[in-house]
């Protein structure tokens, strides 16, 4: 005769069910997100191509489209139009967007606070302030090309800006908000020493400083979309490879640490993500608040907490919400292109007011 097996040792059928029933409900959780995901992507690619075929020269969609692939038979002007204008707008706001929106997701995550972005705890400003410095005083390397002496400015100062809040949270034990108010006190004084450049600068410095201030697109070219989607692609697969140890630390730091994850060095890890990001988009078209704000926020909502997801979609959103608000920047006046800054942050307001009394993010 068998021994008679113990129960304690086998699940019953109720907790066999239960893990079946869990099993099926998390499987339908990744498969809406990531139906969602899809659904961002596809619209980025119709609004990057509504965006591409938008503008004032009059020239048709379907000229547009023949010109791309027959370039050979397209007009100078045309050629210049499409492949100098179009083309690079299209993809610098596609690129910048899901930068600084994914910034903010990262931002937002290693300082567990909603407000934190690149924008308002001061790294655009510091990057904004960084470019502009070398502007202003016609600095130069012989051995660097102007355009990267820019960016690199623009990164030594965002990256000193977050080092300089981590030390003083540090020094005085500050709690989180305190340190989205230092943030705060760093906008304030970047824009100040900016605002005083212009007060000081030719004319031909002060339209490139004003350029910085409002935030534009009007300047992209092949050269700096190439250099943003290189950090892009070399940054991206950084941050999705650390969103396991960024979900754990949304759950709390002492959670994190228990997990045996260094909470020290994935902050200053994130914070040079977030540091370049930013001061790449910054050096390229100029302070455009909100993106990295919104976008983050916007995430969670639609796909939830687990940065597995959360960080992808937030740069797809951010990719797309500065997208839309290049192609309103062409049309909102006719014959005359908005810069790009004005529209995210009249629209941006509006949105981010009513995320906050709307709606929670989901879990």
């Amino acid at each position: 005769m068998d021994a008679p097996v113990a129960s304690g040792n086998r699940p019953d059928a109720g907790e066999t069910a239960g893990f079946a029933e869990t099993q099926v409900a998390y499987r339908s959780l990744v498969v809406r997100r990531l139906a969602i995901m899809v659904l961002l992507f596809g619209l980025l690619l119709i609004s990057f191509g509504y965006d591409v075929v938008t503008g004032s020269s009059g020239m048709s969609a379907a000229d547009l489209l023949h010109g791309i692939f027959h370039s050979a038979e397209l007009s100078p002007t045309d050629r210049v139009i499409i492949w100098n204008v179009r083309l690079p707008f299209a993809l610098m706001a596609v690129l910048v967007g899901a930068s600084l929106s994914l910034a903010g997701a990262e931002m937002q995550v290693i300082l567990n606070n909603p407000l934190a972005s690149p924008f308002t705890l001061g790294v655009a400003s510091a990057a904004a302030l960084g470019a502009s410095t070398i502007i202003v005083f016609h600095l130069a390397l012989s051995w660097l090309p102007y355009n990267w002496l820019v960016s690199l400015a623009a990164f030594v100062f965002a990256f000193g800006s977050v080092l300089l809040l981590d030390a003083l949270s540090r020094l005085r034990a500050a709690s989180m908000e305190t340190m989205v108010l230092l943030g705060i006190a760093l906008v304030f004084s970047c824009n100040a020493v900016i605002l005083l450049f212009q007060l000081v600068a030719t004319e031909d410095v002060l339209q490139q400083l004003v350029f910085w201030s409002v935030g534009s697109l009007a300047r992209a070219n092949w050269d700096k979309v190439a250099v943003l989607a290189i950090a892009l692609v070399v940054i991206m697969p950084l941050s999705f490879a650390s969103a396991g140890q960024m979900t754990a630390l949304r759950m709390g730091e002492e959670r994190a640490i228990s997990f045996g994850i260094d909470v020290v060095r994935l902050r200053y890890l994130s914070l040079l993500r977030v540091s370049l990001l930013s001061a790449m988009a910054v050096a390229f078209v100029g302070t455009i608040g909100f993106i990295g704000l919104v976008g983050p926020h916007i995430a969670r909502l639609l796909v939830g907490e687990d940065q597995r997801f959360a960080l992808p979609a937030s740069a797809l959103i951010g990719a797309l919400l500065l997208s839309l608000a290049s192609i309103a920047s062409k049309i909102v006046l006719p014959g005359l292109v908005v810069p790009v800054g004005i529209v995210t942050a009249l629209v941006g307001v509006p949105v981010f007011v009513a995320l906050i009394f709307n709606g929670k993010p989901s879990r």
